[in-house]
């Protein structure tokens, strides 16, 4: 396998100035939603302390990770299949 050379880059001033731009467009919205998650992170708080009960905590979390619990069956032939005693 034949090797080549390494490719020389240069780096222009029109490729810094579009560089400068992206970072502040990108620093300005990561504000943005950094002052929209404390808002609402406020809004939470004070919900829970309004009187939310620890049930709703936990449903609120499940919710959030997408966690779907299923009920167990209970009973004997839960853990037996159908056998009867």
């Amino acid at each position: 396998m034949l090797r080549r050379k390494p490719t020389r880059l240069e780096l222009k001033l029109d490729d810094i100035e579009e560089f400068e731009s992206i970072r502040k467009d990108l620093e300005s919205r990561k504000k943005q939603r950094e002052e929209a998650e404390v808002a609402t992170a406020g809004e939470e708080a004070a919900a829970m302390a309004l009187g939310a009960d620890h049930k709703s905590r936990e449903q609120m979390i499940n919710d959030r990770i997408g966690y779907k619990p299923q009920p167990k069956a209970g009973g004997r032939a839960a853990h037996f299949g159908t056998f009867e005693f």
